[in-house]
């Protein structure tokens, strides 16, 4: 039972991954390209926000194996306030009213 929950849990954290990096792909395309600079105009063009293909990229780019590009990533879009639970405090505030 547990491993089956802890399955399901990681299924879920894997599905919000991948639609918050096509989601959010406008804005943090630049950040990802900053990070991993051995990505082509050209690969970026050609990910789109798939994450299978952004690891894909990664390891050929990079020669990384695949777990080390699944954790480079789910590193970044932790660091990178990509996520919704990341929100600064303006961004979650209600505007003030006069």
């Amino acid at each position: 039972m547990f491993i089956l929950q802890s399955s399901l849990k990681l299924m879920k954290a894997e599905l919000m991954n991948t639609d918050e990096l096509e989601g959010k792909w406008e804005q943090i395309k630049g950040q990802i390209k900053e990070k991993w600079g051995k990505l082509t105009d050209d690969d970026i063009t050609i990910i789109k926000g798939k994450k299978d293909q952004l690891l894909g990229k990664l390891q050929e780019r990079y020669g990384f194996a695949k777990d080390a590009a699944e954790t480079k990533l789910a590193a970044f879009m932790k660091d990178c306030n990509c996520n919704s639970s990341n929100k600064t405090k303006s961004e979650t505030e209600s505007p003030t009213r006069i």
